[in-house]
């Protein structure tokens, strides 16, 4: 396999990460998925998420990589954001702390690109997570909502019987979310 087309997709949850593999595999890309989500509250609703990642990953044949978890970590990088609204400046704060961790595993696993599931959501601007994107070197910017991506990984996890969870992740979205 051509070096070029190794790729790391940070992956957000398996139900975002359903279309984008399938796309990703259909250009000859050899994807490994790289589960980082110390954003994810509560810990429980962590492991939920990480074991529908494990399975999307048996079921496509393709590797999982898990990253630790560490919520203190990441309230501290997004502190003082606690009261943003969704969307906000929180978000963009999250967004660069997961693409850091995806920059890094990357490069520890000589791996020369990546690029991450957020973009398949219609609640996440993908014009924004590609301005933080962009700030890693090897980040391929690509909009998986494009080509009907969030209607087909609703299909898809429909499909493969994926968790699907009805709220970002943090418990400041949960909160947003129980309004």
């Amino acid at each position: 396999m051509d070096d070029q087309k190794r790729i790391l997709l940070h992956t957000c949850c398996s139900v975002c990460a359903t279309s984008p593999v399938e796309r990703l595999l259909s250009q000859g890309y050899d994807v490994s998925m790289f589960f980082s989500n110390s954003n994810i509250f509560p810990r429980q609703e962590y492991e939920v998420r990480l074991q529908s990642a494990r399975k999307l990953a048996g079921l496509l044949d393709i590797r999982l990589i898990e990253d630790v978890y560490d919520h203190e970590s990441w309230l501290h990088h997004i502190e003082g954001l606690e009261n943003e609204p969704e969307r906000g400046k929180r978000c963009i704060k999250c967004f660069e702390y997961n693409l850091r961790r995806a920059y890094i595993k990357a490069q520890e696993l000589h791996i020369p690109s990546f690029t991450t599931t957020l973009s398949v959501s219609r609640h996440k601007p993908s014009k924004v997570i590609f301005s933080v994107g962009e700030r890693f070197r090897g980040f391929i910017p690509i909009d998986f909502k494009k080509q009907d991506g969030f209607t087909q990984s609703m299909a898809l996890s429909r499909q493969y019987d994926l968790y699907r969870q009805n709220y970002c992740g943090c418990e400041f979205s949960m909160r947003s979310a129980a309004r």
